[in-house]
C-alpha cells in the first residue's frame, strides 16, 4: 500500500533545496603539493623584497605622519580568522595598523575559499598561521601575535587584556553573543566592534554601523541570515568586513561616532 503522507525526510513544496555536503576529494599527491607550495612561499622572507623604510614611505605618502602615527601604535584583537577576521585584517594591515592579535583554534578548509582571505595552498593549517603568511606578504614588518585557541570563560581576560581594540569576526552566532558579552563585562572601556547579518546577496545598501554604546559598535544588516542558495558571500561578507574595519580605523584616530 501507498502512503499519501509526505517522508520526512521530504522537503516541502516551494521550500529551499538544502545545499548538498561538501566531500573533499583532492588525491594525496594534491594535498602534498599545497603543503609544499606553502612551506616554500614561508621559506621566502617578504623583507628581502622591500625594505622597512620603503613600505613606511608609501604609507607616509598616502596617510600623512600624523594619521600614520597613530595607526602604528595601534593595537587591535581580531577574534575569529574567518571571512570576517581574514578580511578585517588584510585592510588593517594595508593602512599600516602596527599590532594585530589573530585568534581562531580552527584550520583553512575548501569551503572557506569562497569568502575568505586565503588561497588553496592554505587548505588544512590553523588560520591564524595562514594569515600570518597572508599578511607577512603585504607588510612583514607589522608585529602580528597568534594565538590558535577558542576564546572561552577561562582566557578571555588573559587574550585580550593588552589589545587597545577588539574585532568580533565570528562566524557563529552563540560565539559572537559570547564574546560581546565578555568584552562588555570585563573590558567596559575598551572598543568592541562587532558584526552580525551579512549572508547572501540582498543590497549593500542595508548594511549599517551604528554605536549600540559608549564603547560597543555593529556592523551589519543585522538580520540576514545564511540559508540555502544565499549562504556567506564574499562580496557581502566583504562589505560587513570592510565597515568593521572602517569604524576600527575611525576609533583609532580618534573619530568615536559611528
Amino acid at each position: 500500500m501507498v502512503s499519501s503522507t509526505t517522508p520526512s525526510n521530504a522537503s516541502a513544496p516551494g521550500a529551499p533545496v538544502p545545499n548538498p555536503p561538501f566531500v573533499p576529494s583532492a588525491t594525496q599527491e594534491q594535498i602534498d603539493e599545497r603543503r609544499r607550495v606553502f612551506d616554500a612561499l614561508r621559506a621566502l622572507d617578504p623583507a628581502s623584497l622591500a625594505s622597512r623604510q620603503e613600505i613606511r614611505d608609501a604609507l607616509l605618502e598616502r596617510h600623512g605622519a600624523a594619521t600614520q602615527a597613530k595607526l602604528d601604535a595601534a593595537s587591535v584583537a581580531i577574534c575569529g580568522c574567518g571571512g570576517l577576521g581574514s578580511t578585517v585584517a588584510v585592510a588593517l594591515t594595508r593602512i599600516g595598523v602596527g599590532h594585530l592579535h589573530l585568534i581562531d583554534f580552527d584550520v583553512v578548509d575548501m569551503t572557506n575559499l569562497n569568502r575568505q582571505q586565503y588561497s588553496l595552498w592554505h587548505v588544512g593549517l590553523p588560520k591564524t598561521e595562514a594569515l600570518r603568511q597572508v599578511l607577512a606578504s603585504i607588510n612583514p614588518y607589522l608585529d602580528v601575535t597568534c594565538d590558535q585557541v577558542k576564546v572561552d570563560d577561562g582566557n578571555v581576560r588573559e587574550l585580550l587584556e593588552n589589545d587597545g581594540i577588539v574585532a568580533e569576526c565570528f562566524d557563529v552566532p552563540e560565539n559572537k553573543t559570547f564574546l560581546v558579552n565578555a568584552v562588555l563585562e570585563t573590558f567596559p572601556d575598551k572598543p568592541l566592534v562587532s558584526a552580525s547579518g551579512m549572508a547572501g546577496y540582498r543590497s549593500s545598501n542595508l548594511v549599517t554601523t551604528r554605536r549600540v554604546a559608549r564603547n560597543f559598535y555593529f556592523c551589519g544588516d543585522g538580520e540576514t541570515a545564511p540559508k540555502p542558495g544565499a549562504g556567506l558571500m564574499a562580496p557581502r561578507v566583504g562589505v560587513v568586513a570592510s565597515h568593521e574595519a572602517n569604524m576600527v580605523t575611525r576609533i583609532i584616530l580618534g573619530e568615536l561616532d559611528a
